[in-house]
């Protein structure tokens, strides 16, 4: 079976089936169209469903051209039952954590539960979302066994982490080395065949758990390292000395080093999630993951931090909380995106707005409207661009370095302004890099 499952992937003969169509799964399902794969999207989301099927695209970086282009491969739906008609299943649903910070896996659970009900023989079935060190064989494996199906002969399971690039044009991805890691070797060639078509380097390693682990470990030492220049930050605050001029000093060296920036804290799935996984299942082992916690702390308290600066600022100005109006300048996690999830920014409007302050609003280009999210109960939208308007608030916090913003006629405009991200370069008398 594996010889022609292999075969067919070759000749592209294979309907490809992409579960979860957000910031990971609809760039897949374009990278496999443009490879001359049929394809079928499955998603909850009965909207984002609405807008593939008509070519629309609700994903900034990503045109309704460059979906509508390949509609005659295209197809999404919400009934899980059409998983029978695909060969190839991709999941790319949430993993994200509870209010407690424990690893929230009802998506992976009900997915698992919907592939299951419909597992067929020569199905092959990658698990994309991040997550623990073993999830693939406990919860896919386990079920999908129960079924009479063995994996290897019958159904090919392999973990293969996302490493979408929020901003990155979809096709661009093709470029990043793809790692796949399965629960038989005749997975591992299933997988590695099935993403060749679409990635220029596929990695193969010996298991699932491996492929889990080296995705947490990218998020782990990006989370650490980002936790350490915001501890300098503080640090070098206090001695007068600017972190981003050591940073840029300091990466000159050619070997040993690599820079990462200090920011307003982290955002996004996987930095400010990811590590935490590890973290809930090393417990499982009676070990403590010390570095993690710690980089959690302080990335966690970076919020809290840009607050208390900015009061301590403005205070120094002569303006109180109870008279401060508060304009964030971007609200996404990351420049040139229309990304909220895990914002900061979203957390320090809710911050300002429990301290008191009399007026808080946030303006970013690409985010209208930030719905009502875990973080946030409360749906909010942006200012528009208006100098008139703008002139209101007496204090601006840069929250994320977009790139069509103009920051130089904020400077004339805004009477302070807190710069979280070194956007200004040169010195200016109202502005405060923090």
């Amino acid at each position: 079976m594996i010889k022609e499952i292999i075969k067919k992937i070759k000749k592209k003969e294979i309907k490809v089936g992409v579960i979860g169509l957000g910031y990971v799964g609809l760039p897949v399902v374009l990278r496999f169209a443009n490879a001359g794969f049929k394809i079928i999207g499955f998603d909850i989301d009965k909207e984002k469903v609405e807008k593939v099927n008509k070519g629309i695209s609700y994903i900034t970086y990503i045109s309704s051209e460059q979906i509508e282009k390949f509609l005659p491969k295209i197809s999404a739906t919400t009934d899980m039952k059409r998983l029978k008609e695909v060969d190839a299943i991709i999941i790319c649903v949430p993993t994200p954590l509870d209010k407690h910070r424990q690893p929230d896996l009802k998506y992976l659970e009900k997915t698992s539960l919907d592939i299951s009900e419909n597992l067929r023989k020569g199905h092959i079935i990658s698990l994309e979302s991040t997550t623990y060190p073993g999830t693939t064989r406990e919860i896919f494996y386990t079920r999908f066994e129960k079924k009479g199906l063995k994996a290897g002969r019958d159904y090919f399971l392999v973990y293969s982490p996302e490493r979408e690039n929020p901003g990155m044009n979809p096709f661009e991805g093709s470029k990043i080395p793809k790692v796949v890691g399965g629960i038989t070797g005749n997975c591992i060639k299933v997988g590695v065949a099935l993403y060749s078509n679409i990635i220029e380097k596929v990695i193969p390693v010996s298991s699932t758990e491996v492929a889990e682990a080296t995705k947490l470990l990218e998020n782990i030492y990006r989370a650490v390292n980002i936790a350490l220049v915001n501890e300098l930050k503080i640090i070098f605050e206090k001695m007068g000395v600017n972190i981003w001029e050591v940073i840029e000093a300091a990466k000159t060296k050619p070997f040993g080093f690599h820079p990462f920036y200090p920011g307003p804290g982290l955002g996004g799935h996987c930095i400010p999630i990811d590590p935490f996984y590890l973290t809930w299942k090393a417990k499982e082992f009676d070990f403590s993951t010390r570095f993690i916690e710690l980089a959690g702390e302080i990335n966690t308290s970076m919020p809290y931090y840009v607050v208390d600066k900015t009061i301590e600022i403005l205070s120094k100005r002569g303006i109180s909380i109870k008279n401060g109006k508060i304009l964030l300048i971007g609200i996404a996690y990351k420049k040139d995106v229309d990304d909220v999830r895990e914002s900061p920014g979203i957390k320090i409007f809710k911050i300002l707005k429990e301290k008191g302050f009399k007026k808080v609003d946030y303006y970013d280009p690409y985010v209208k409207e930030v719905k009502k999210t875990r973080q946030f109960p409360h749906k909010i939208k942006s200012i528009p661009f208006s100098i008139s308007r703008i002139k209101k608030y007496n204090a601006g916090i840069i929250i994320t370095d977009h790139s069509n913003v103009d920051y130089e006629l904020l400077s004339k405009i805004i009477p302070v302004i807190i710069d979280t991200r070194n956007v200004y370069k040169k010195k200016k008398k109202n502005v405060f890099i923090v």
